[in-house]
């Protein structure tokens, strides 16, 4: 088959949750989102969500995203 896939990456941010677990958001992705017990389950469920957000996207005949954010850090005296 011609299923032109091609290999994306995208950055995550991993928030520890009060209670317990993580919760993963993908800000290239606005609403892409996931949770997980564990860093490894996150990025497990992480990849999951970015598919089905894909896949819907190409769905509905909306264009992927062209980049991905940029993250970078500040130094601050606190």
């Amino acid at each position: 088959k011609g299923d032109n896939k091609m290999l994306r990456r995208f950055k995550v941010i991993l928030e520890p949750e009060a209670g317990g677990g993580y919760s993963v958001y993908v800000p290239a992705l606005p609403g892409c989102a996931s949770q997980g017990e564990t860093i490894e389950e996150c990025m497990v469920n992480a990849k999951e969500a970015i598919g089905l957000y894909l896949e819907s996207l190409k769905e509905d005949n909306i264009p992927l995203p062209e980049s991905d954010v940029l993250l970078e850090e500040v130094e601050v005296n606190a």
